[in-house]
């Protein structure tokens, strides 16, 4: 925010905190208290974590140094229209769907994938709303 850049939708940040934290600790319950483990297919999910992991990066990598974990927009400065931008409007957020369903199923816990999606379309669609309005100039979603 050192360049003018003002942040919008910060209220619901600690819902995205949240959703992830339950992520870590859900995966890690079900593998050590539930004694989950991976199935067959776990070389899929491996594939599409990694395939997230890459889409993520370049996506951080499109955006510089305007990458953050917030929603700030810079006055004057045009949305990121490279790399991935080219293609999709939001290739992070793509890159964590993909994430948060595939990590829990590399190790088994589907109930992790499963909670964790639900909670994570939720915060999203909130996110997505706000940066939107925030890109468009208008700050209300």
């Amino acid at each position: 925010m050192g360049r003018g850049g003002r942040e919008y939708g910060a209220g619901h940040f600690p819902w995205l905190v949240g959703v992830h934290v339950l992520f870590i600790l859900g995966m890690a319950g079900e593998v050590l208290v539930l004694g989950e483990r991976p199935g067959v297919s776990w070389p899929l999910w491996l594939a599409i974590w990694l395939g997230a992991q890459a889409l993520r990066y370049a996506s951080i990598r499109a955006l510089g140094d305007r990458w953050n974990v917030r929603i700030i927009v810079e006055p004057g400065v045009p949305p990121v229209a490279s790399g991935p931008y080219r293609f999709l409007n939001h290739p992070n957020y793509v890159a964590i769907v993909a994430e948060l369903v595939s990590a829990p199923l590399i190790f088994g816990a589907w109930r992790t994938a499963l909670l964790v999606s639900i909670l994570n379309a939720l915060a999203l669609r909130t996110r997505i709303r706000q940066e939107n309005a925030a890109l468009r100039g208008d700050g209300h979603a």
